[in-house]
């Protein structure tokens, strides 16, 4: 596994006034090689880009202009699998580039901020920037320089690779898919109705995590068994299901926002059951057998 990862900070509201540049490279995990500098951006600087990354018009004298650099940048990134956290740093490459009428630089891309929604449940909908991402996976970092927050968006890649399994080739093809595709059907999220002779008619269902069998015909199943399905904990959910490997992972610093939402309305004498998916699966044969 080898990619690079790239961000940088902006003199003003241009995207194209590039002020600092970072890259990161790294190899089955290891970071082997940076390059940063700082760039001379022939613009103005806002004080309120200033505020934000320190850097001032003093800063960059006698720093390169984009185009003097942009050698280096393509050794980095033409052919290599990229990240940078949002597509807002891949917009200012490409208009940075083309303010001196060069070639803008070839990589594959990938955005760790799509990567990060589509692996914690609780930056999937909101909060998925990157000092929020990486308090997630204990990873400090000084933000707002442009190399520290490049190595943060490799180290985000890392770290979403190792807890789902996914390589590479799979989150690039994951990032073009809906931020949760099992929880997806005609008419948006799953919903069932339950079976009025089911077992468990009346019960209210809920699944969080990461299932062995597909949430849609996990929903299929409960509702077979006379559960109503929702895709959100509220104060009606009396069940919620849990994949097995979100169960104890990390000791519980890594439930889902649904997991730790059911757990607070458990302490406020909700009757809410947490079950295991496999424990949900022998519920359902148990339930399928008396029928």
């Amino acid at each position: 596994m080898e990619f690079s990862a790239i961000d940088v900070e902006t003199a003003n509201a241009d995207m194209s006034s590039i002020c600092q540049i970072g890259i990161a490279k790294f190899k089955d995990d290891k970071l082997i090689d940076e390059w940063c500098s700082l760039i001379d951006p022939e613009d103005y600087f806002d004080a309120m880009n200033i505020s934000i990354h320190g850097i001032t018009e003093k800063d960059i004298d006698g720093a390169p202009k984009i185009n003097e650099v942009a050698q280096k940048i393509y050794g980095f990134l033409d052919g290599a699998l990229t990240t940078c956290h949002t597509h807002f740093d891949r917009v200012s490459i490409g208009k940075a580039f083309n303010k001196y009428n060069i070639r803008i630089p070839e990589p594959k891309w990938l955005d760790t901020a799509r990567v990060a929604r589509r692996t914690w449940d609780e930056v999937s909908w909101s909060g998925y920037g990157l000092k929020n991402v990486c308090e997630i996976i204990g990873y400090d970092f000084q933000h707002h320089n442009a190399l520290e927050d490049a190595k943060a968006s490799g180290q985000i890649l890392i770290a979403a690779i190792a807890k789902t399994g996914l390589g590479i080739e799979d989150w690039i093809k994951r990032v073009t898919q809906p931020v949760d595709p099992s929880n997806v059907s005609i008419g948006g999220a799953i919903r069932r109705e339950g079976n009025p002779e089911g077992a468990l008619s009346g019960e209210c269902l809920v699944f969080t995590g990461s299932l062995e069998i597909h949430r849609k015909d996990a929903a299929d199943l409960a509702a077979q068994i006379g559960c109503n399905v929702e895709s959100g904990v509220t104060k009606k959910t009396t069940i919620l299901v849990v994949g097995d490997q979100d169960v104890t992972k990390l000791a519980g610093k890594e439930k889902s926002s649904k997991h730790r939402k059911a757990e607070g309305l458990i302490t406020k004498g909700q009757p809410i059951r947490i079950l295991r998916e496999s424990d949900f699966k022998e519920l359902v044969k148990q339930a399928e057998d008396l029928c």
